[in-house]
């Protein structure tokens, strides 16, 4: 059975999770847990934080699991 990748999009970026790739580290939970969370559903919350910091704690992703896509300007961060 294959696990589909999911998507959470917020006004500027659209953020794509893929499960089968994901290393379950928690990096995300831990470092920015106002945007993710290992223990509610819906397990991203983009609102809930700024774009730039998700940005940033998502180029953490050790396994890569955790992608990004701008929708609109380019982003400085």
């Amino acid at each position: 059975m294959e696990i589909e990748s999911k998507e959470f999009s917020n006004k500027d970026i659209t953020v794509i999770y893929d499960p089968c790739i994901c290393q379950l580290s928690r990096k995300c939970a831990r470092e920015l847990s106002n945007v993710f969370s290992d223990s509610v559903i819906p397990w991203v919350n983009l609102d809930d934080g700024k774009t730039e910091n998700i940005i940033k704690q998502i180029r953490k992703c050790p396994s890569g699991a955790l992608q990004y896509h701008e929708k609109h300007q380019k982003l400085t961060i």
